[in-house]
């Protein structure tokens, strides 16, 4: 297994960012970092050009963090709303996610995140409020309010409970029996 240096000139994830010099496998250089302009070979005018690759790093990993803190402030700010099913003994059916989480703040903000970056311990089953954890940044954490109240159903017209607080079981029609006639 042949391996070659490379100079990455754009952020690859799971390999590097502008301006690093990792050694990856021959044939995944030639075929592919080097034709799509990821990564140029290491030659003495390719190591010259490493310093503006590193201030273009430096300024998008700035921009990236500005934002992220942008972001940060905005969702300490929010607070999202949500309403669970319970039945009659209060117990809850479904959860809050991290994907409802994530969808709601896309539908509410207009900002989509991920929802592997919002850390939940477990769904959220009980009403009350919460506080949830938002990675926006490997810097930047932020803190979002969630409330979640229950929501009882309401018994349906017509049914009424007993003394004990039953309610009727519902009572089946009796089978048609096949025409005999019809058979015939």
């Amino acid at each position: 297994m042949s391996q070659t240096e490379v100079i990455l000139t754009t952020l690859v994830p799971g390999l590097g960012a502008e301006a690093d010099i990792v050694k990856v496998r021959r044939g995944h250089a030639r075929n592919f970092l080097i034709p799509r302009g990821m990564a140029h070979e290491v030659t003495a005018g390719a190591l010259r050009m490493t310093n503006s690759l590193k201030a273009r790093r430096a300024e998008r990993e700035a921009r990236e963090l500005n934002e992220a803190e942008e972001l940060g402030r905005r969702l300490s700010k929010a607070k999202l709303s949500f309403v669970l099913e319970t039945g009659e003994s209060g117990k809850s059916f479904g959860a809050v996610t991290a994907k409802d989480i994530a969808e709601k703040l896309k539908a509410e903000t207009g900002h989509e995140i991920d929802r592997h970056r919002i850390s939940l311990e477990r769904p959220l089953k009980e009403s009350g409020d919460f506080t949830v954890d938002v990675r926006l940044h490997s810097e930047v954490h932020a803190k979002l309010k969630v409330s979640v109240t229950a929501k009882t159903p309401s018994a349906p017209a017509g049914e009424e409970e007993d003394e004990e607080g039953r309610k009727p079981r519902a009572r089946r029609a009796p089978k048609k029996e096949a025409d005999e006639s019809s058979a015939a």
